[in-house]
């Protein structure tokens, strides 16, 4: 007998954060992608780009001071003019380096552009992909709205720092070194040591009041995503939120969201203000002190005009990035937060994978077999207790039973949404876990109780039974599930969108919905999960016709509630918490006078059978099993 351990995992997880430097190797080979030289001749070519532009606006303050010293009459003292070049010439070649700086530095984004939004795309869609192939059990305790949020800033964070830390992080500290050079072998070691000074206390200011910010923004982000579920929560059941009157409650809730989100985006704020202020004073007092020492320079004869406009000018153009490393840097450090969220999401585990010789599954005959198969949703309580039990190619099996008995988990565990604690499931010798998922799904088709449908048209759901379906084929689905005339009435017929979750359809149009759909994808094994509850009786007997049609020389699983419709099944199981209490066919179990005998009397007293269809040998009810199907 085969035993694993079901692991159970949470929605919540997946907010855990990877560490900043492993989300940076993580990014790292969308940027380098082995294979693929195309992405690296652009990468180097944007490096090539950056470098002209740095090198080109480092230029332009010298040959502003030029400029200034010829206009001032200094210039035949410099050795360091350039030759020919009068006042005109030279504001020329000024106003040609700034048209340069700013050219290459836009080439470096169109070259690299294509490789950022590419990074981007391959993240989404690894990610999207992961989500899909996590296990039900994720899906079933995951905050749809949260996870969104996770994914769409973890996005936006890959964009920017992509963007930024490669196209500005790096130029900054180039051109913040060329800077200092220029003033060392310029002005001389002082004017060198007061920039680099101011540097290193912007820097350090900078970098400790946004490792402070971070934690605040983090907090600030949490509340977003709080405060976002809650209304994305709340509009997903309008409908509940409007039977209970509860409309001033939703909107309190979300008010008391949004006021922690407030609170938590002022404190962000005052913070974000006092990191300007704090960057201003320094950077500032850097610019007043080199300002000064090159005035006295001026006074003194050792200096020209000019110079004194080159210090100026330097300052101005390094304060410019400074400003901008504030934001950057704090960026980034969000960008990790977020990137690390989104890898954080990655990271979880999917509970149920293929084995690593996994084979596709072989339908010869479509044979049924749970041995002794024991599971629960958790290990402190079990939902399945030694059920056993084979459905012959080709035949109808019923499951029925009071709520929580297990039917529905049956119906999931042969669909491998989850793998059974111990025990085996077996379809024509082959154990599911042997076989791939994506083959094992094809071979199933499902009708599920509580059919939701895609924000599309109806033709699109329909469709989405077999995607090269032709139009003829989903009509004729659509025919079959007796939703065809109520489409064709429509306005736009088959092109009508069915709103939010199929919002814009009754419950019984959009189960019928369901019902083309699965018949559109004909699979050899039918699970039916209370697949016509939401039908009136005359619909749904001609939907069952439908369904028996379509159950020919199929293996068929049934759910039901309502005993009438399962009444021509092969074999039926009553299961009661987990176990099988009785089986057999229809007339059996009546004559037995048990459960299953007990809720069809409580269904003929009740009005859901009609009282012609009760045999008139039926046996008297005992009062104990009459009892306990009342309090099913």
């Amino acid at each position: 007998m085969r035993r694993t351990t079901s692991t159970a995992t949470s929605a919540d997880a997946s907010t855990a954060s990877a560490p900043a430097l492993t989300t940076i190797r993580r990014v790292a080979p969308y940027l380098w992608p082995d294979g693929q030289a195309w992405v690296k001749r652009r990468v180097v070519l944007a490096m090539l780009f950056l470098l002209a532009a740095k090198l080109v606006s480092v230029a332009t303050p010298y040959i502003y001071k030029l400029a200034v010293d010829s206009l001032s009459g200094e210039a035949g003292s410099d050795p360091r003019a350039l030759i020919g070049l009068g006042a005109v010439g030279l504001v020329v070649a000024y106003g040609l380096a700034r048209l340069g700086a700013v050219l290459f530095g836009e080439l470096r984004d169109a070259v690299f552009v294509r490789v950022g939004q590419r990074a981007i795309r391959r993240l989404a869609i690894e990610t999207f992909t992961h989500i899909h192939q996590l296990s039900l059990r994720y899906h079933i305790t995951r905050k749809t709205g949260g996870l969104s949020r996770i994914i769409e800033r973890g996005v936006k964070g890959v964009d920017f720092l992509l963007r930024f830390m490669l196209l500005s992080i790096g130029p900054l500290i180039l051109e913040l070194t060329m800077v200092s050079v220029i003033f060392a072998l310029v002005f001389g070691w002082t004017y060198a040591a007061v920039v680099v000074v101011t540097i290193a206390l912007y820097v350090w200011f900078t970098f400790t009041v946004t490792e402070w910010r971070v934690k605040l923004r983090r907090e600030m982000n949490d509340q977003d995503t709080d405060a976002n579920q809650k209304a994305i929560d709340s509009l997903l059941n309008f409908e509940t939120v409007k039977y209970f009157n509860a409309e001033s409650r939703e909107a309190d809730r979300y008010d008391g969201a949004m006021r922690q989100y407030e609170t938590a985006a002022v404190k962000t704020g005052l913070s974000l203000s006092f990191l300007n202020v704090g960057q201003a004073a320094l950077i500032t007092t850097g610019l007043v002190i080199v300002m000064g020492m090159s005035a006295l320079g001026v006074r003194a004869g050792t200096l020209t005009v000019g110079d004194f406009v080159m210090v100026n000018a330097y300052m101005i153009q390094i304060t410019m990035p400074l400003n901008f490393l504030g934001t950057v840097y704090r960026e980034i450090r969000q960008a990790l937060v977020d990137m690390g969220e989104m890898f954080g999401l990655l990271g979880q585990p999917a509970e149920i994978v293929d084995a690593p010789d996994a084979k596709p599954l072989k339908v010869t005959a479509g044979e049924i077999t749970f041995d002794n198969v024991y599971f629960g949703y958790e290990s402190t309580r079990e939902i399945l207790k030694g059920v056993s039990f084979t459905l012959k190619p080709g035949q109808k099996l019923a499951l029925v039973g009071h709520s929580g008995s297990g039917k529905s988990t049956i119906a999931r565990l042969l669909f491998r949404f989850y793998d059974v604690t111990s025990g085996s499931i077996r379809i024509d010798g082959q154990d599911i876990r042997d076989v791939t998922q994506s083959s094992l799904h094809a071979q199933i088709g499902v009708v599920p109780q509580d059919t939701v449908l895609f924000n599309d048209t109806i033709r699109y759901n329909i469709a989405y039974g077999r995607a090269n379906a032709t139009e003829d084929e989903i009509i004729a689905a659509a025919k079959a599930a007796r939703i065809h005339d109520f489409v064709i009435r429509l306005p736009e017929g088959y092109d009508t969108r069915v709103g939010e979750r199929g919002l814009k359809l009754s419950g019984g149009e959009k189960q019928r919905v369901g019902i083309a759909r699965t018949l559109l994808k004909n699979p050899p094994i039918l699970i039916l999960d209370e697949a016509t509850s939401a039908l009136d009786t005359q619909t749904e007997r001609s939907i069952q016709e439908s369904l028996a049609e379509m159950g020919q020389g199929r293996s068929v699983i049934t759910i039901a509630h309502r005993l009438s419709t399962i009444a021509d099944a092969d074999q039926i199981l009553v299961l009661d918490e987990g176990r099988v209490v009785e089986g057999g066919t229809h007339d059996e179990l009546l004559a037995l006078g048990g459960v299953y005998h007990a809720m069809w009397q409580r269904q003929v007293m009740e009005g859901e059978i009609e009282v012609e269809d009760t045999p008139a040998e039926a046996p008297p009810v005992p009062v104990a099993l009459a009892k306990a199907a009342a309090g099913a």
